[in-house]
């Protein structure tokens, strides 16, 4: 039996760049404008911070914890949007692990996933409409 040679490991930083080295990421307004020309908005945050700040008007919510399954066009578990020419826009909390997210979905052959820069704070910075949430933000 052969055993692969150890890799050397990299830190986060390092994972998050390569992963955003391959996007087009988006600002708001960008993110916004794309939904409008049919872009499919995928909201990944926990249901606690969705519902604390508030949601995006027509983003489709997928937890992080399901997102591949769930727009992975080949698994038995996708929902009816997935889609290998679908125009996915994943947003987080910051932008953070949504550009992970982003970069996953284009490893199933998502081509034309990215993220939206900031996440849902710098949307809802940038004056967009969002669902009033129980807090009131």
């Amino acid at each position: 039996m052969t055993t692969a040679p150890a890799r050397a490991p990299i830190g986060i930083d390092d994972v998050l760049a390569q992963a955003r080295s391959r996007l087009r990421r988006l600002d708001p307004r960008e993110a916004a404008r794309a939904q409008q020309l049919g872009a499919l908005l995928v909201d990944i945050r926990p249901r606690s911070n969705r519902e604390l700040e508030g949601e995006l008007p027509g983003a489709l919510v997928v937890e992080r914890i399901h997102l591949e399954w769930r727009l992975d066009p080949a698994s038995e578990a996708r929902l009816p949007q997935a889609s290998y020419d679908a125009h996915v826009i994943v947003v987080c909390n910051e932008g953070y692990s949504s550009s992970l997210a982003a970069a996953a979905l284009q490893d199933l052959g998502v081509n034309r996933a990215t993220d939206l820069a900031g996440g849902f704070r710098a949307w809802w910075a940038a004056g967009l409409p969002t669902l009033t949430a129980a807090a009131g933000r």
